[in-house]
């Protein structure tokens, strides 16, 4: 009788761990950011709805300083939009969290390498499936 207990304890256990390790579901996106030619910077337009988030691609040579603001143009919410810098070969560690200190960014980059700008909704806006429509300003110096 210890065998099935033990069997039915092992595939709640294996379970969950299956729950804990599976990919988040909900979509991303991912787009390389090229300047014009003889330009430092860009605007971005873009959108965002509810746990996705955008991730743009930019590369930098460490030295250089990255400017990023963001600003949401139209929401069916409150417009809490933010957005992180991510270092090269990051796995979401971020050397700027823009939901701590804002939407508005001058950093020092560490390194050379593709950085990411991620683009996200935090609070009711991302918990309620809400729509922000945003400009995103980069540029490198």
């Amino acid at each position: 009788m210890v065998a099935p207990v033990l069997h039915g304890i092992l595939g709640v256990g294996a379970f969950c761990l299956a729950a804990l390790t599976a990919p988040a579901s909900h979509a991303q996106t991912v787009t390389e950011v090229r300047f014009a030619p003889g330009s430092f910077g860009t605007m971005i337009s873009g959108s965002i709805t509810g746990q996705r988030y955008a991730d743009y691609v930019l590369r930098a040579r460490g030295g250089q300083q990255m400017f990023a603001a963001l600003d949401a143009t139209v929401t069916d919410g409150y417009g809490t939009v933010y957005f992180n810098i991510l270092s090269p070969g990051s796995q979401g560690y971020a050397i700027y969290n823009g939901a701590m200190s804002g939407n508005r960014a001058l950093v020092t980059l560490p390194q050379d390498g593709p950085y990411t700008i991620r683009v996200y909704l935090m609070g009711n806006d991302r918990d309620t499936g809400k729509t922000v429509a945003y400009n995103l300003d980069l540029s490198i110096q």
